[in-house]
């Protein structure tokens, strides 16, 4: 989608041919802080019905999303270019994120009862309380703009948590749409949409009392700087360029399939796309063979049937554009697609070869549908070109041996490793979804750890037993007690019999 704009209104136009889809307004600092405002209010409510009574309303949302299936995709298509495939999964699937937390919201908020830890803490109970954080901020990108709202406004509801969306100016339509749905339905007004650029992101994160930002590193950074000054917690999911290991006895059937699909689902417009691939040397030239013909078979366009949509932005396809022309002047060789399209924002699928680390297609986020593909000696040398970037969002090892794709994983420096398969991480609500080294801060999703992380954790003390008037640790001061408690602490803390009955220890003169 391209953006026009003036100071009060976003024109969205459809990637694919540039007609005119919609427009939104630009909501301004006063109007986000306005928004803000009325949320707390509304949040006191919504925390007070409890995790059973925010999981009905949670579910009659589910039921009105997959009741909009069709209006859902038919304006993720028109707004991002997607084709019908890649749109319809992006509803269905993203619901699966509702149905989880609103399953285990009554579970996951349950006081937590904590062991004593020693003689100090042995006369209390031990409970650990989560309490919402009032409104949480979701700053969302244009590339999956209902899955990566559903992926936090799910947990974050469910929670007690009231939610401040501000999607992407390319691609605020449906997820906007979604947001109309709540409040059709009548349900508690706990979820704003505010829509505009940078200035309306900006007031989002002074706004809300917690932060989640998917999108750019360089944004990530500030948003990260202006959390810290305002002290306020925060999560950030970045930039990402995920790498595929092809160990040499893996099948190539599936590898192929799966890197093929992994590199070019949403036009490479994934976090965790696979943007290179390392081939052990025997079987790269079979690998790079049926990969490229699986790619020249690939159908481009937005009409039902096609297999490779648009990009959403022009800007990502001058980025596309650049890595490969770059890398072909440094000596890689196309082997299928590397143009842009003749209208709309589309770049035809991508293999490349003959590429190395010093070419941007493989040390940048491309985000786009370009597959480089480099030959590597061994495993040990895949895992060392795996691990040289600045990114570390997931990664994939393709291999026959499951328990050495296993061995693999964890040398891997990324926050998710799928063992023949791509993605799949993402759809396992009870994995964390974070990102190592620049691609991220926190995480989103982990079980319950996807509801905590929107939460203030309050550390409760109570008597297990009878209580005295006076402790021995209290005033006034004496040696006895003194004493006492020091004899009744070593004893409990020290190391051996000599040392717990204070034996052999230096007496202070």
């Amino acid at each position: 989608m391209s953006v026009d704009t003036t100071p009060a209104v976003l024109e969205v136009r459809n990637p694919a041919d540039g007609s005119l889809v919609g427009t939104v307004p630009v909501t301004d600092a006063t109007a986000v802080n306005a928004a803000a405002a009325e949320l707390r209010m509304a949040q006191v409510g919504w925390e007070k019905l409890g995790p059973d009574g925010r999981a009905q309303w949670l579910r009659r949302w589910r039921d009105w999303i997959l009741g909009h299936s069709e209006e859902l995709i038919d304006l993720l298509i028109s707004e991002t270019g997607k084709v019908r495939n890649d749109a319809a999964l992006e509803v269905m699937a993203s619901c699966e994120f509702i149905s989880y937390y609103a399953d285990h919201a009554a579970e996951y908020m349950a006081d937590e009862k904590v062991k004593p830890t020693g003689p100090l803490s042995m006369p209390k109970k031990l409970t650990k309380v989560f309490s919402p954080h009032p409104v949480v901020g979701l700053i969302t990108p244009w590339n999956f703009p209902i899955t990566l709202f559903l992926m936090d406004a799910a947990p974050a509801l469910a929670a007690g948590c009231a939610i401040l969306s501000k999607s992407s100016e390319e691609t605020p339509l449906a997820c906007g749409r979604m947001i109309e749905g709540w409040h059709e339905m009548g349900a508690p007004a706990v979820i704003a949409n505010v829509t505009g650029l940078g200035e309306t992101g900006a007031a989002v994160v002074d706004a809300a009392d917690y932060v989640q930002f998917t999108g750019s590193t360089a944004t990530g950074r500030k948003i990260g700087v202006r959390c810290a000054e305002l002290l306020k917690p925060y999560s950030l999911e970045l930039g990402g360029k995920d790498p595929a290991i092809v160990l040499a006895d893996a099948d190539l059937d599936r590898t192929v399939n799966g890197i093929a699909w992994g590199g070019l689902f949403n036009s490479g417009q994934v976090c965790i796309s696979i943007e290179r691939v390392y081939v052990e040397e025997p079987v790269y030239d079979e690998f790079v063979e049926r990969l490229t013909a699986k790619v020249q078979g690939l159908s481009q366009g937005v009409a039902k049937g096609n297999d490779v949509g648009a990009m959403v932005t022009a800007n990502q396809v001058a980025i596309a554009e650049r890595h490969v022309n770059e890398a072909v002047a440094a000596g890689a060789r196309v082997l299928t697609g590397g143009k842009r399209g003749a209208k709309g924002n589309f770049f035809a699928p991508t293999v490349l070869v003959d590429v190395d680390h010093s070419m941007t297609c493989i040390t940048e986020e491309t985000f786009g549908p370009t597959i480089p593909v480099m030959k590597v000696a061994d495993e040990d040398e895949a895992v060392r070109m795996a691990n040289d970037s600045p990114y570390g969002l997931s990664a994939t090892v393709w291999t026959g041996d499951v328990a050495r794709g296993q061995q693999v994983a964890r040398r891997l420096d990324a926050g998710a490793v799928n063992i023949n398969d791509a993605f799949s991480n993402l759809f396992a609500a009870g994995l964390p979804h974070n990102g190592w080294k620049e691609s991220g801060v926190g995480a989103r999703l982990g079980g319950k750890y996807g509801m905590h992380k929107y939460c203030k954790v309050q550390a409760v003390t109570a008597p297990r037993i009878p209580t005295m008037a006076n402790e021995l640790a209290w005033y006034p001061y004496s040696n006895r007690r003194t004493a006492i408690a020091n004899v009744v602490l070593r004893a409990v803390s020290g190391r051996g019999l000599k040392q717990r009955l204070g034996l052999g220890r230096k007496i202070s003169s």
